[in-house]
């Protein structure tokens, strides 16, 4: 096994806060129209996990979200006027009706648009619920829930219970419907035993048509506003020409839905610029605002970090407004960020609104979302907080921006990754193969090598460079997933540090290095050079601070095995699905921690949670402490089951009881760690994941059983003499021709570890 060192120094702190006293509770005022909660509408019920608008989608949307969600049905007829949900009047992609009549394809002009596919006028009602099934319309989502018949919009008006559900009816092509004979409003009026509490339409004609009959039945009557240049069919105005007129919208309608760009604009390096002030002038002119085209598994900002519910408080609670409601296809991620339940929603719960609070004076708590953005609000998840190569999800990794956002995000711990140069100057990297992370192949490919005893392909490697020419080097965010990439305007906004500048930084030391292949072949200890850094800022003689000491190789471990205030953390890189008892015995005699991936704790099938291992409670009961890694934000990083949501991975890793989370974004892991979101007595509850909960699977293999042969590593050589180095090379500023993909076949880390950073650092 190739070495690798981590160091973690914790400095803990305690706080003290008054928690006996009974607090008074306080509903939060808003800035919406009304000062109520924004409202959370589940777009074609919870339609970013199962096909939109099936009955399963409404089912899971109001099991998993608040109280009080809104089922959202866009509303399209069949030949003989029957309305069905579905997601557009398309039918071939959102439904099989092509598998049953595969003949059947015809051509409408809708709106100037020529739309050849299917389409529901051409088919009587029967046909379409008895023949047709509901399908995935987006190709990136799983479709294994394909297949569930049509839904009415007489069937969400009472939930499975019986109890009224609240119910918002989009119109989405009147005028089609119109000029081919089908009368929706004798449906809606005749057909429905009453019109829902929403009723919705981007056309100005169906609205001011209905609103006289709307108004019998209390229904709120909202403009849907499609792209500023689309045109209005009945003004035949674009869209964004009718956003300046609210108060001729006034006239015919009490709200407004427009998409998010209307109301926060991004630029085409998909950058956040500044909010319009559209929510503040509807307001003004009395309407609601409800803002459209939530999803969390669609890059829409970059300012956002691939966390979906900063996303979402960005619009539901900022200091200048908040809209009215939000239409979320993932509507549990929405409730997390809003997550109050307003009086009048009381009969809706289904757990008691009683929440135990925390006030380091006294003052009324307001009950809010379950994530709480309040960075100073007292922990509820003590969890440990690792950031992985700093906030490395935000900045070029292990530089003095990323650890810098580390600690104003709220790590608990901060890592530098040490690499050694040729000269021998420790210096923070994610490893030792530059390419990935900076712009090594554009000035340094004629070094390149291969070097078998770190990865298979050719790379530049820092022990083949002066500290000098590293220094050259420009630092690059590194992103993991192809269509997901991480915020290119900081792609080059920061530097490398020195290991003393990193120390000087944090007050603590982190390495990351291949130990076994240094001292073997390089004559560069970083054994040696670690443990004198750490006896030089006299962390191996004091006690405030907690130092862990992290290897992939026991035998590095063993070497700082005297200093007794030293914890050592054993990296298990491969996938292990339990432990006996002889290698737990094993592991005991050389950590006080092990670090694993995430899969040697979930085992995942077919992209969703088949089996939880039994790794971490075995671990527990030798008195072991467990880290896991490594968290990160995007959703192709989580399994299905978690909802494109790092929250509820976070929850469920909780629950499975983990010591800390090694992760790219500490921010969000900060958010959850003060959130409420695991509390039964909470206004929201994130439910964690239990394996076959959303796709049973059978006969799902764990991975291999850690032997205790594969724990204990030989000693390490002996460090090698240095040869003399040659006169520095000029950098080539040349850019090669040739491009390496490169993995790297053992990895690591160094942790530098404060807890409360941000206490410390403000």
């Amino acid at each position: 096994m190739v070495g690798h060192l981590l160091l973690c120094i914790l400095l803990f702190l305690t706080i003290q806060f008054n928690d006996g006293a009974k607090l008074p509770l306080v509903q939060k005022k808003f800035k919406t129209l009304n000062g109520g909660q924004p409202e959370v509408v589940a777009l074609g019920g919870y339609s970013g996990f199962f096909p939109s608008s099936s009955m399963s989608a409404y089912d899971f949307a109001h099991d998993i979200s608040m109280p009080g969600t809104i089922q959202y049905c866009n509303v399209h007829f069949s030949k003989d006027n029957v309305g069905f949900c579905i997601a557009q009047i398309n039918l071939m992609n959102t439904t099989s009706i092509e598998e049953y009549d595969p003949k059947g394809v015809k051509e409408y002009n809708v709106y100037g648009q020529q739309v050849r596919g299917y389409f529901g006028v051409d088919y009587p009602a029967n046909v379409l619920f008895e023949n047709v099934t509901i399908r995935q319309n987006i190709y990136t989502r799983s479709g294994v829930y394909d297949g569930s018949p049509l839904v009415g919009p007489f069937q969400l008006l009472e939930d499975r219970k019986k109890m009224p559900a609240r119910v918002w009816l989009n119109i989405e092509n009147y005028m089609f419907y119109k000029d081919h004979k089908i009368d929706v409003e004798s449906f809606l009026l005749n057909k429905l035993p009453q019109l829902p509490e929403f009723l919705s339409s981007p056309e100005i004609g169906f609205l001011k048509s209905i609103g006289a009959k709307a108004a019998k039945f209390k229904t709120k009557l909202i403009l849907t506003f499609l792209g500023l240049d689309e045109v209005e069919p009945t003004t035949k105005k674009p869209y964004g020409s009718l956003i300046k007129d609210l108060s001729m919208i006034k006239s015919f309608a009490s709200g407004i839905v427009v998409p998010k760009e209307y109301i926060w604009p991004v630029d085409k390096a998909k950058v956040l610029l500044p909010a319009t002030t559209l929510v503040q002038d509807a307001h003004k002119a009395g309407l609601s605002v409800y803002a459209s085209s939530f999803a969390n598994d669609r890059l829409w900002s970059y300012n956002f970090s691939y966390d979906p519910v900063v996303e979402y408080v960005h619009f539901t609670d900022n200091s200048e407004f908040s809209v009215d409601g939000v239409l979320s296809e993932f509507p549990s991620t929405a409730s997390e960020a809003i997550g109050e339940t307003p009086p009048n929603l009381l009969r809706f719960l289904r757990f008691p609104l009683v929440t135990l609070v925390v006030s380091r004076n006294n003052l009324p708590v307001l009950i809010t979302g379950c994530i709480n953005l309040d960075k100073k609000a007292p922990r509820e998840v003590h969890t440990l907080i690792i950031s992985h190569n700093g906030a490395s999800g935000d900045i070029p990794s292990s530089t003095d921006a990323a650890y810098n956002k580390a600690v104003a995000d709220g790590a608990d711990a901060i890592d530098c990754s040490v690499q050694m140069s040729k000269d021998g100057v420790a210096f923070c990297s994610d490893r030792a193969d530059l390419m990935k992370t900076t712009n090594a192949a554009a000035l340094f490919i004629e070094r390149s090598k291969n070097v078998k005893e770190i990865q298979s392909a050719d790379g530049v490697f820092s022990f083949e460079l002066t500290w000098n020419e590293i220094q050259t080097l420009k630092p690059k965010i590194e992103s993991f997933f192809p269509d997901l990439p991480r915020n290119p305007v900081n792609k080059n906004n920061a530097k490398l540090l020195t290991l003393p500048e990193f120390l000087e930084l944090a007050k603590t030391v982190g390495a990351h290095g291949n130990a076994a292949f240094l001292a073997s072949t390089k004559g560069l200890d970083l054994v040696g050079t670690v443990s004198s850094a750490l006896s030089h800022s006299m962390f191996d003689k004091q006690t405030l601070h907690k130092v862990m000491v992290e290897s992939d190789d026991t035998s590095v471990l063993d070497a700082f095995k005297n200093v007794a205030t030293y914890e050592r953390v054993l990296y298990l890189k491969d996938a292990i699905g339990s432990v006996p008892d002889q290698a737990v015995q094993e592991v005991k005699k050389y950590a006080n921690a092990v670090n694993l991936r995430r899969n040697s704790i979930t085992v995942a099938e077919n992209s969703f949670i088949a089996n939880f291992t039994h790794t971490v409670p075995a671990f527990h009961a030798a008195n072991i402490s467990v880290y896991v890694g490594y968290l990160r934000n995007e959703y192709q990083n989580l399994a299905l089951d978690y909802l494109a949501d790092p929250y509820v991975e976070l929850a469920t890793l909780t629950a499975l009881q983990v010591d800390g989370f090694l992760t790219d974004y500490p921010y969000t892991a900060n958010l959850f760690s003060r959130s409420s979101c695991l509390n039964e007595q909470s206004p929201y509850v994130i439910m964690p994941v239990q394996p076959g909960m959303m796709f049973p699977q059978e006969g799902v293999a764990e991975p291999p059983q850690l032997s205790p042969k594969d724990v204990v590593d030989p000693p390490l050589p002996p460090v090698a003499k240095a040869p003399s180095p040659p006169p520095a090379a000029t950098p080539n500023k040349q850019t090669s021709s040739t491009t390496n993909t490169l993995r790297v076949s053992a990895q690591s880390l160094y942790f530098a570890a404060v807890v409360l950073l941000l206490t410390i650092y403000t």
